[in-house]
Formats: C-alpha cells, sequence, structure tokens
C-alpha cells in the first residue's frame, strides 16, 4: 500500500514497537532540497539583474513545473524607460516562447499526446507545427532558441538552457525584447552570451 512505499523510500518510518509512522530522513531531504533550491534561486537574481543592465533586456529564469508547465520563478526588467515587465510566477505550456523550444528537445515531438498538446496552445501568431519543430532542431545545434512575435506580438525572446549534473533541462534563462531592436547579428551575440551565463549559473542552482 502507500504507507509500505513510503516507508521504503524512506519519506516515513515505522516503529515496530509503538506501531506508529513518523517523519523519515527522506522527507526531511526533500525539504532541505525545495527550501536549497528557493535559496538559490535567490541567489541568481543579481546576476539577472546584472545581465538585464549589460544587455538593456528584460531577463527571465524559467523553470520545468511538471510534464507540461513551466513558470518564471525569477525576474530582472531592463532598467531602459521603455520596457517589458514579465512578472514572477507566470507560468505557460511547456512548449510555449523561446524556453518552450529548449524543453521540446527533450521530448518526443512525435508523440501523439505531444503533438495534442501543441495544437491546443494559443499563439499570439500561427505557428505551423513543422515550423515548430524545425527550429527546435535549431536550437539544439546551436544551443540558444528564439520566439519572434509568435509567444505575444511585437515580443522577440531568445532563450538558453541551465543543464542539470545529470544533463536535463531544469532551467532555461530567456531574455526578452522588442522586435527590431536587435539585427541578426545582435540576436546571435545574445544567444551566446546566454549560452555562457547559463553555464556559469549552474553552479548556482545546482
Amino acid at each position: 500500500n502507500i504507507l509500505r512505499t513510503l516507508v521504503a523510500e524512506d519519506v516515513v518510518d515505522f516503529n515496530l514497537m509503538s506501531k506508529r509512522y513518523s517523519a523519515g530522513i527522506g522527507l526531511a531531504r526533500l525539504v532541505e532540497q525545495l527550501v536549497t533550491q528557493g535559496q538559490r534561486v535567490q541567489l541568481a537574481k543579481p546576476l539577472l539583474q546584472s545581465l538585464a543592465a549589460r544587455q538593456s533586456i528584460t531577463v527571465t529564469l524559467w523553470r520545468r513545473l511538471g510534464a507540461d508547465r513551466i513558470v518564471i520563478v525569477s525576474s530582472a526588467a531592463s532598467p531602459t524607460d521603455v520596457r517589458i515587465d514579465m512578472a514572477e510566477g507566470q507560468r505557460l505550456p511547456m512548449l510555449m516562447g523561446a524556453s518552450g523550444r529548449l524543453f521540446a528537445t527533450q521530448i518526443d515531438l512525435d508523440s501523439p499526446e505531444i503533438r495534442a498538446t501543441y495544437d491546443s496552445i494559443r499563439w499570439a501568431r500561427p505557428l505551423p507545427f513543422d515550423m515548430y519543430r524545425e527550429e527546435v532542431r535549431e536550437a539544439q545545434k546551436r544551443g540558444w532558441a528564439t520566439d519572434d512575435g509568435h509567444f505575444s506580438v511585437g515580443i522577440l525572446a531568445v532563450a538558453a538552457p541551465v543543464f542539470s549534473p545529470g544533463g536535463s533541462i531544469d532551467f532555461t534563462v530567456s531574455a526578452v525584447m522588442f522586435r527590431g531592436q536587435r539585427d541578426e547579428e545582435g540576436i546571435a551575440e545574445l544567444g551566446d552570451a546566454l549560452v555562457e551565463f547559463c553555464s556559469e549559473l549552474t553552479g548556482v542552482l545546482f
């Protein structure tokens, strides 16, 4: 039953003498991990703010939330007078935006369930699935992804992955700006800068 499974996972302990259950070391470790992760996200905040100031962009840190959602866990607005604000706590379908294309590199896009999920997404500008899949392949090849006005009209996002020690993408960093703010060369330079930034951020988040 469920309790036996929890005992096997050290989430709860069972005392044979008293016949009572109590919190186990596994639960304590889980709580410690959650607290530590929250603290590490806070430690990343000044780094996001510094990047936002250097690049004159809004920077967001996204985290995968379950099997099909992503959430902004930290955000640093551009210091310029005209800027884009992204609220912490905002959630999106996992496949959406520049960050979604990165998370999509680690799933099977040929799965009927994934295709059904994709078809349910409401884009600001239509994005055919074949085009999306090609952009995912391109993101995997160059190490960063873009969303050019499909998530939100008039907005360009560039994102890079933060890899866990096990090689999974648990976080992404996304730079958000107005379309036309940078040319193709500037976007590529930003993408490469984000890849380098995310590599450094790994040591903070993990």
